[in-house]
């Protein structure tokens, strides 16, 4: 893998320079995180398709600005994918990169004609706990991310250790994450998507349950569903070969 930068975004490649023969996929991190936790499907996935895992800005590597706005991120997202002039992108988002990818297939589906939603949902409210906790002490944020995210049959000491390579720690990038998904709503607007949807969700996903996964799976036409057993909400590092599984299906169009 390769660490890269185009402008002020950087990102997380399987291999450089892209094949053009390879479909791409963008994978989007969730609120408070970055690109490493993509780092798995990243790597597994690079023989079928150009992987990219990016830090969003803000985040870790990535200069710039968090942003408060899921617009906001979301237009980001399209511009590194104009500036690196990737046809056809195949967006893989996570919680609040979920949300960011669900506002590009609604705002540019010129470009965005494929996706996969993971552990999201159309409207991100946000439990005044979170923001409380993230306010008076962040690094108790961050020792309890993990507890209330992962599935109880998760290995939480590793888990735990991935997360603090993956988490941000800056408790303005947190806030303004959290604000950013606590005000996304797009509940009435999923009918407008037409590209082709896979949603997963994870059996023991606390923080965005599978019943979130099945309204996006019943409100945007023809999507298709796809349930990982004994995962939480950070099923890419709690199951990471189902996950890369899931993804190469999807990809392959199998």
């Amino acid at each position: 893998m390769e660490i890269k930068q185009q402008g002020d975004i950087s990102f997380m490649a399987g291999d450089w320079p892209l094949d053009k023969g390879k479909p791409t996929v963008i994978f989007l991190h969730g609120a408070a995180l970055s690109k490493e936790l993509w780092a798995a499907q990243v790597a597994d996935l690079s023989d079928i398709a150009n992987t990219i895992a990016i830090d969003l800005p803000g985040h870790k590597e990535s200069a710039g600005d968090a942003c408060d706005r899921i617009s906001e991120y979301a237009l980001s997202v399209s511009r590194f994918v104009e500036d690196l002039k990737i046809s056809s992108p195949i967006l893989c988002g996570m919680s609040m990169g979920g949300a960011i990818a669900q506002e590009l297939l609604i705002t540019r589906p010129d470009v965005f004609r494929s996706a996969i939603l993971m552990h999201t949902g159309a409207r991100l409210k946000v439990l005044p706990f979170i923001f409380e906790t993230i306010q008076k002490d962040y690094s108790s944020y961050l020792d309890l991310v993990v507890t209330f995210s992962i599935s109880k049959k998760s290995d939480h000491s590793k888990i735990k250790a991935l997360m603090d390579e993956i988490a941000v720690l800056s408790q303005e990038v947190a806030l303004k994450d959290f604000t950013a998904c606590d005000q996304f709503d797009v509940m009435a607007q999923l009918g407008q998507i037409r590209a082709k949807v896979l949603v997963v969700t994870g059996d023991d996903d606390a923080v965005t349950p599978p019943n979130y996964g099945d309204f996006l799976q019943k409100n945007i036409p023809d999507a298709k569903i796809a349930r990982i057993a004994d995962a939480g909400h950070l099923s890419p590092i709690e199951k990471p070969e189902q996950v890369s599984q899931l993804i190469r299906e999807f990809v392959s169009g199998d």
